[in-house]
């Protein structure tokens, strides 16, 4: 980082159409990932071929930090890095640090945790909070059919262990639960992270990006997941935390698990996210078509000022509510794919 930035005084965003507050920021630092995961990024269309951003139209470190610091001058409190595999970002200890820098308050990082292993003692050294590892399967087939990668779910748990061993927590799971291929292992991963004092989240199959070949038949709906986890461990309901994206439930026994019905049971209506992609253009929903680009003000000059500005301005008109429209079919038919966007 070449130059120290400056906090400024706290003037939060109007809120957008629909009186949702802007509250959160994910910024994915590549659209790169070790993983072919066909949920998210089926190998038949991320090939050999593919174009992925090139180096120099993605935001640099300190441009990553810089445009960080006009969100949490708008009101964000909650920044997290994500990808593609952000662990493949070379300056990934830089961009922590300078996010740490200028007094973020929840730091968080997405990974599949191939690479955590060797990266997580830096990363809580950079200033790094807390970490969300993806995890589909404790089976070693079901989780190489998951990732479609020649990588042991073993280096995965290598790496939850190594990020426990830094400090960083708390550590929450992410399992994306598809029909007919890891529903199954429900059970087995509440265990696994009930006694490794994990916080599991299971997340419901999603129409994310527009290569995945999407099909409500293969959802298995939050309701389904809690009621297999119901028959075999007493659960009660935990109140909403307001913002939060998972319906959070407490086993009377101690711990806690959540599930993420995006599908089934959709949360558009408390949704303060915003989303910065690999090239900077700016998103207001996971499943959206188009961002407003801010590397060209960026690049061009634009204050400090003048980019709080535009990107108030931006909030103030968003009305995205993608999930409460899935079903009456008035959606757009092309999504940016997740790998660039950060899920």
């Amino acid at each position: 980082m070449t130059s120290a930035l400056v906090a400024v005084p706290v003037v939060p965003a109007p809120a957008d159409a629909l009186g949702r507050g802007l509250r959160d920021l994910r910024i994915s630092v590549t659209d790169r990932c070790n993983f072919r995961c066909p949920y998210c990024m089926p190998r038949s269309h991320f090939g050999p071929g593919y174009r992925f951003v090139p180096t120099p139209a993605a935001l640099t470190a300190e441009e990553i930090v810089r445009v960080a610091s006009i969100f949490t001058s708008l009101g964000v409190t909650k920044v997290r890095v994500t990808g593609g595999e952000p662990l493949l970002r070379r300056e990934l200890d830089e961009i922590i640090r300078g996010l740490a820098g200028i007094g973020v308050a929840d730091l968080a990082l997405t990974t599949n945790g191939a690479l955590l292993q060797r990266r997580a003692a830096a990363l809580k050294a950079a200033g790094l909070q807390r970490v969300t590892v993806s995890l589909d399967s404790l089976h070693p087939e079901v989780f190489a059919a998951m990732s479609d990668v020649n990588v042991p779910v073993s280096q995965v748990l290598d790496g939850i262990h190594a990020a426990r061993d830094a400090g960083l927590s708390p550590i929450k799971v992410n399992c994306v639960v598809r029909r007919g291929v890891n529903e199954d292992g429900i059970i087995e991963l509440v265990d696994f992270a009930r006694r490794e004092d994990l916080v599991l989240r299971f997340i419901e199959y999603m129409d994310v990006g527009s290569s995945n070949g999407w099909r409500m038949d293969d959802v298995v709906s939050g309701a389904e997941i809690l009621g297999r986890i119901g028959s075999v461990h007493a659960l009660e309901e935990l109140p909403a935390d307001p913002g939060a994206v998972a319906r959070r439930y407490r086993f009377v026994d101690g711990g806690e698990v959540g599930v993420i019905t995006s599908v089934s049971r959709p949360f558009c209506g408390d949704c303060t996210r915003a989303r910065l992609g690999v090239d900077g253009r700016l998103f207001t929903c996971l499943f959206a078509s188009e961002g407003l680009d801010l590397r060209a003000p960026l690049r061009e000059g634009a204050s400090d000022h003048e980019l709080r500005t535009i990107v108030a301005r931006h909030w103030h008109q968003r009305d995205d509510r993608y999930s409460e429209l899935r079903a009456s079919g008035s959606r757009p038919l092309q999504h940016v794919e997740m790998s660039y966007i950060g899920g």
